[in-house]
């Protein structure tokens, strides 16, 4: 199964949490979405999203302000 990226870097909050929601929207159960974010609000902002809409965040890494986060899209949403 491949991993979804979405290059978010320089984006400020909310925008991350935004541009990730509309992704995982459109993609099936089980898949995978690799964001790459610069905000470091997004660590807080992503494990919030994670706990409230019942995704996984199965992944995180914060190289030198580089951040990873790797979210796992729930089983019980339908999919468009």
């Amino acid at each position: 199964m491949n991993e979804a990226i979405l290059d978010a870097r320089g984006l400020g909050c909310p925008l991350p949490v935004l541009k990730a929601n509309r992704l995982l929207r459109g993609m099936q159960a089980g898949e995978k979405l690799r964001v790459l974010a610069t905000d470091r609000s997004s660590i807080v902002d992503f494990q919030v999203f994670c706990r409230e809409t019942g995704h996984a965040l199965v992944a995180f890494s914060d190289e030198n302000g580089s951040l990873s986060f790797t979210i796992r899209r729930r089983a019980d949403i339908p999919s468009p």
